[in-house]
Parts: structure tokens; sequence; C-alpha cells
């Protein structure tokens, strides 16, 4: 696993925590990890990232949004 190391300003109130989540969220929902992966990064079992993906505003449903436009025609339809 990588380590990086990231300067912030003094004035930006964020715990180690918070930007672990901060990464882990924005990389899982562009998809550059999993769920488990990115659980790992901020230290939680996947149910617990899972739960809190929410106050990220992330989705734990990582769809691209033209699959969901797709998805809800098919519905509108009755074709699902």
């Amino acid at each position: 696993m990588k380590t990086v190391t990231l300067n912030l300003p003094d004035n930006i109130e964020l715990n180690n925590h918070e930007i672990e989540m901060l990464v882990a969220s924005r990389l899982y929902e562009s998809g550059k990890l999993s769920l488990g992966q990115a659980a790992q990064i901020a230290g939680l079992s996947k149910r617990a990232f899972a739960e809190l993906l929410h106050k990220y505003n992330v989705s734990i449903f990582n769809y691209p949004a033209g699959d969901l436009k797709k998805g809800s025609m098919l519905i509108s339809v009755g074709k699902i």
C-alpha cells in the first residue's frame, strides 16, 4: 500500500480519520477502489464504511449515471 504525505493549511480542521474517509470515499465513488479496499484505507469494516458513505454524499450503489437513466427508462415503459 502507498503512503502519502499531504500538507494542508493550518486553518483546515480535519483529523486523520476524516482525511482517510474523504480520500477513501472519493476513490470508491470514482470506481478506483472496491468497497473493501476503501474500508481498509479508512480503517473500518466494510459495513461501517458503507454506513458512513452518506455523510460524504457518496452512494453505496456505484452505477454510472447513464446506467441509472437507462434503468429508469426501462422501468417507466414497463420492461422491468
